[in-house]
């Protein structure tokens, strides 16, 4: 399915709510008014969970590794493992490597698994 240039506007436009950073916003902004190609593969589909994890272009928007798309991805995990797992308690392992931002990313999450 392909998005219309109105479409990717408008999940751009999500983007710029107070749930989301000033940094990200700005970004968002800049792609907005930016090419429609920049928008377009930023947006056109959200980043898949696949065997080897989560990949991609480091970057703002549905399609690119961010602590917005990463976060979504350990929430679900969290919601999924305490439907499964309910009155158990669970523990899991959090890790990073050399792969930028690997060890920033990986402080964020682990607070997912608490709430």
């Amino acid at each position: 399915m392909s998005l219309t240039a109105e479409d990717l506007r408008l999940k751009a436009e999500k983007w710029l709510s107070s749930d989301f950073d000033t940094e990200t916003r700005e970004a968002i902004k800049k792609l907005i008014d930016g090419p429609q190609e920049l928008l377009e593969d930023a947006f056109y589909t959200s980043l898949a969970f696949g065997t080897g994890g989560m990949r991609g272009i480091m970057g703002v928007g549905d399609n690119r590794i961010n602590k917005y798309t990463l976060g979504k991805a350990t929430q679900g995990l969290s919601d999924y493992l305490k439907k499964r797992f309910p009155n158990e308690s669970l523990k899991v392992v959090i890790a990073y490597d050399c792969r930028h931002n690997s060890d920033t990313l990986s402080d964020s999450f682990g607070n997912r698994f608490l709430r």
